[in-house]
């Protein structure tokens, strides 16, 4: 019997895949579970998978490699997309899809599937990526083939066959969960101008229910990669935890956002990123202190480009890994650590310090100093102006 690996979460989509694809192909259905951090989510799907239907599941745990490989770049780049996205999401999916291959080969597999939607982004990623890494995987989309409409049809359809889902017709919202992040879209989410309920956030509190007193936080980077909080060294994994539940405690890294998704539609989605944030807000906040103009300036442009490519799927593109090379000698000297404060929502920068310093004191001072003659100040206005003056004396002669 032919086999197929199916990426499995145990949520809503696919878990109603593993009896369609029974039915409908005949292949004997492995699933595979990518440990990103989804912690309790996790225990479960072993029973659940078997149960329904699958001939057996990997569950892998991709933790570090998540932070290491995935995550530590993107944060490096700086990038964010829509000014607003950290990513979560984008950046998993490349990493599950690279998992999946291996263990399609290594059963011997003809097949790869995934839950993902036809009007998502993630259909993109996930089949991008296999492609890249294996062109000869036969790749199965069950939400275009099958005849189910809508999240509630798929409800309903688990139900038919006794497979139970973490989904309810009174809270319907699709969630992606990882070490990084939590999404939440769908539901009364799908109405821009409804204000996200109370109860909605998981990952820690609302601005307006954290508490009343600020807390500072100090973070070590080397070359650009974080490796402390408040002095104590971390290893990657362990440092996110810790500031996710500091940025959870104090209301941070909450994004209500209507993006542009990829397959032309506008979509809004609400994301919790708590460590994430204080991780972008440090790493940023170093940047200004450690980098040069020129090399600052044209790195926020990479950054732009940069968060295209991952939302998009372009993971495993020779451009991101171009990009990847550019932004490494740029983090050659972000090395130091820089304090924030969090209070209510609030990351704010408490202070950097860093042996890489370009920030001189005595260039910068308003009080006397004797390293800055302010009358050189009057020959660079003159030359940088020039073009300036020659144009507005054009002007003036055409004019007359």
């Amino acid at each position: 019997m032919a086999k197929v690996v199916l990426a499995y979460s145990g949520g809503l989509d696919t878990s109603i895949i593993i009896p369609w694809l029974k039915e409908n192909y005949g292949y004997e259905v492995i699933a595979m579970a990518a440990d990103l951090g989804q912690k309790e989510e996790l225990e479960p799907l072993n029973e659940k998978a078997i149960k329904s239907g699958a001939s057996k599941i990997y569950i892998e745990d991709l933790k570090e490699e998540f932070v290491t490989d995935f995550i530590y770049p993107t944060l490096q780049a700086g990038a964010v997309y829509e000014g607003k996205y950290l990513l979560g999401t984008s950046f998993a999916r490349p990493l599950i899809a690279k998992r999946l291959v291996e263990i399609a080969e290594k059963e011997g597999a003809v097949a790869v599937a995934h839950g993902a939607t036809g009007k998502g982004n993630d259909q993109v990623r996930f089949e991008l990526s296999i492609k890249a890494l294996n062109p000869d995987l036969k790749i199965i989309a069950p939400w275009r083939e099958w005849n189910i409409k809508s999240r509630e049809d798929a409800i309903d359809y688990a139900k038919e066959r006794g497979i139970p889902v973490p989904v309810t017709k009174e809270r319907p919202y699709s969630m992606d969960r990882n070490l990084w992040h939590l999404s939440h879209e769908g539901g009364d989410l799908e109405d821009p101008w409804n204000e996200p309920k109370d109860d909605l956030y998981l990952l820690g509190v609302s601005p307006e229910k954290a508490p009343d007193k600020p807390v500072y936080v100090e973070l070590e980077f080397e070359q650009g990669i974080p490796v402390a909080v408040d002095g104590e060294r971390l290893g990657p994994v362990e440092l996110l935890e810790k500031l996710n539940q500091l940025g959870g405690e104090n209301g941070i890294g909450i994004v209500d956002m209507v993006e542009n998704r990829l397959v032309g539609m506008k979509s809004r989605g609400v994301y919790e990123t708590p460590g994430g944030t204080i991780l972008y807000t440090a790493h940023q906040n170093l940047e200004l202190l450690t980098l040069d103009r020129a090399t600052l300036h044209y790195k926020e442009q990479i950054a732009l480009k940069y968060a295209e490519l991952v939302y998009d799927g372009l993971w495993y593109s020779p451009l991101r890994e171009a990009l990847d090379a550019f932004v490494q000698v740029t983090q050659k000297n972000v090395t130091g650590t820089a304090r924030l404060k969090l209070y209510k929502g609030n990351c704010t920068p408490a202070g950097t310090k860093s042996p890489y310093s370009l920030y001189n004191e005595e260039l910068a001072t308003f009080g006397e100093d004797e390293v800055y003659n302010q009358k050189d100040a009057e020959g660079f206005i003159n030359l940088f102006g020039l073009p300036l003056k020659v144009r507005a004396m054009m002007e003036k002669s055409v004019k007359s």
